[in-house]
């Protein structure tokens, strides 16, 4: 049993529901959040293990989450999903520091791989 914490950040609530059951399966505590801006707000922000976050939202997109996280000095690592994949925003959310960039729909066992690379 994991006792990392996982946040899932998507403004997709069947994207998190899905995330959140696959990772549950799999022993991780998850929280779940529609918003970066949520995240932020969360009492265990410092707690959090690894973000998994969608690359595209409302106000705060991911990559702005991946800055404000850096900005406050919290190292944890991301791994970006979207349904919009492209050369242009793989390549940019890779040199921002992201460990993964998947695209939706994508299969459980590459995010759990993914997952386990980060957290290593």
């Amino acid at each position: 049993m994991s006792t990392h914490l996982i946040s899932v950040v998507d403004d997709d609530a069947s994207v998190r529901a899905a995330t959140e059951n696959l990772l549950k399966s799999r022993g991780y505590i998850v929280q779940t959040f529609a918003s970066a801006e949520d995240f932020l707000r969360s009492p265990q922000l410092n707690e959090t293990s690894c973000v998994i976050t969608d690359v595209q939202m409302p106000v705060m997109s991911g990559l702005d989450l991946l800055a404000e996280m850096r900005t406050k000095g919290l190292r944890v690592p991301f791994i970006f999903i979207t349904a919009f994949p492209n050369d242009r925003v793989r390549a940019s959310v890779l040199s921002s520091g992201a460990i993964g960039f998947l695209a939706k729909p994508f299969a459980g066992h590459t995010l759990i791989e993914c997952l386990n690379a980060a957290l290593k």
